[in-house]
């Protein structure tokens, strides 16, 4: 198991009650989506709508809203998005994905 239920569980009730949360995708996630959709215009930061947990396989996942410009719901790992250093829950976040990066780089992660 990658990631302790316990401690995520509470992770995913802190951020859902800060939702609408603010956020940035990485360069690589907006990358990604600007090839697969060259008319969109990816705005940032972006926001996230819902917070839910997709097993070890997928961690915790977000729903993004990058602006009426993108007009599909767009999910993405909570280790694709950036927060504000300022914002209560961004060290329990980056704590969270320094974890989960961490237990998918050793062998049977």
């Amino acid at each position: 198991m990658i990631d302790d239920p316990e401690a995520t569980l509470a992770l995913i009730e802190a951020m859902t009650a800060a939702l609408p949360l603010p956020a940035l995708a990485t360069r690589a996630f907006v990358a990604t989506l600007r090839a697969a959709r060259p008319g969109w215009e990816i705005a940032e930061p972006c926001t996230i709508q819902l917070v839910r947990y997709a097993e070890d396989a997928g961690g915790i996942v977000c729903q993004l809203d990058f602006g009426p410009q993108v007009p599909q719901r767009i999910f993405a790992s909570v280790t694709h998005l950036h927060f504000d250093p300022r914002h209560q829950l961004t060290e329990a976040i980056t704590a969270y994905k320094r974890h989960r990066l961490e237990a998918l780089r050793t062998p049977g992660g």
